[in-house]
């Protein structure tokens, strides 16, 4: 475990979110080896599916750590919280991208635990959160645009995967028309996920469903690609991407509507004191790139080359989508599916990246 896993510890299992935990150990059994769970936590960082992190004890004293993930109680939408899914585009992608963790298994019988899950080996490793880590010390701002480097080269490498070569990844494609899916998409889900406050969003999506641009290609993409989904090695002076984690949203897709979802997380230093209240990954770091930034710094590895008034179409849509995403768990939380305070600010989440759709738009 790395230090800062253990200065971000997974910690007591909330009493919703508990599952039979011999259950499980009746399950690993046969897939590990191991007849005994010694111990479950529950990881705080997810807002979407649960994570907990699973020890079985091993007879040298040492333990083997799993990550269990399974969906949330309450609502959801259709098709969301897919395990199974999840599951298998990592165990696909596994022989032709280095960066995924092994699978163990998947479950898709609830009566196990209550809901279906999945099982894979945990990566040790640091995972960056709010901030970087206080064990990395002060760091150069060289070696924090090392780190936006690396993590470019990932993701352009993910975009690069040839899925037509792994039949598994070749069936999550729909074919032309991703954006305009994505669009109608996203703007069903908020639509059902409808709360009291929830504010009018029809110009907004009127700019969106009038600007949208034709797919630039069909690749895999993640959808929620950001720093605090990445498990780094190698400490503050050369740091690595060894794995990425969360695969929900993963599909076939366009690749700069992924970029677009990483813009939506990218709080920079400059950014109103609002933004910079739910950043979750320390991209306001003296030495990281700038949204502009990592633009130029994708399209010059890629040769792709939007439009002004194109970019402007994926970073309101990369925050449209975020704003549902936030949506769907305030749902959720209004309506008693779920007593995490964790969520309770997430309607002014909502109604801060309704605003700031409309100062992007404005600022064209």
């Amino acid at each position: 475990m790395s230090q800062d896993q253990q200065e971000n510890p997974a910690g007591r299992v909330r009493d919703e979110d508990a599952f039979d935990v011999d259950a499980l150990a009746a399950w690993l059994a046969p897939r590990t080896g191991i007849a005994e769970v010694s111990e479950v936590r529950q990881f705080r960082g997810g807002a979407s599916n649960l994570t907990y992190l699973v020890r079985q004890p091993r007879p040298d004293g040492s333990t083997y750590d799993l990550v269990l993930r399974r969906p949330p109680s309450g609502r959801k939408a259709a098709g969301a919280h897919d395990m199974g899914r999840e599951h298998d585009i990592q165990a696909a992608l596994a022989p032709v991208f280095d960066h995924v963790a092994r699978m163990v298994g998947h479950e898709g019988d609830e009566s196990v635990l209550g809901s279906e899950f999945y099982v894979m080996e945990q990566v040790p490793g640091t995972i960056l959160r709010q901030d970087l880590p206080a064990s990395w010390g002060k760091v150069d701002p060289a070696s924090v645009g090392l780190l936006c480097e690396r993590a470019l080269d990932v993701l352009v490498e993910l975009h690069s995967v040839d899925v037509a070569q792994v039949p598994a990844l070749a069936a999550l494609g729909r074919g032309e028309g991703y954006v305009e899916r994505q669009v109608r998409g996203w703007t069903s889900r908020l639509e059902g996920s409808r709360t009291d406050d929830t504010g009018d969003w029809s110009d907004v999506l009127g700019w969106v469903a009038e600007h949208q641009p034709a797919d630039v290609a069909q690749v895999l993409i993640h959808n929620d690609y950001r720093f605090d989904n990445l498990v780094l090695d190698g400490g503050p002076d050369d740091p690595r991407v060894v794995a990425v984690l969360d695969w929900e949203l993963a599909t076939v897709g366009d690749p700069l509507m992924d970029l677009g979802s990483t813009l939506a997380y990218w709080v920079q230093a400059d950014d109103d004191e609002m933004f910079q209240l739910f950043r979750r990954q320390p991209t306001n770091a003296q030495g990281m790139w700038t949204r502009e930034e990592l633009v130029q710094r994708y399209c010059e590895r890629t040769g792709r080359t939007p439009s002004a008034d194109d970019l402007a179409f994926y970073e309101v849509f990369g925050l449209f989508r975020l704003a549902v995403i936030a949506q769907q768990i305030w749902y959720r939380y209004v309506h008693g599916q779920t007593t995490n305070e964790a969520y309770a600010p997430l309607g002014q989440v909502v109604a801060y990246l309704e605003q700031r759709c409309r100062r992007l738009l404005a600022g064209r």
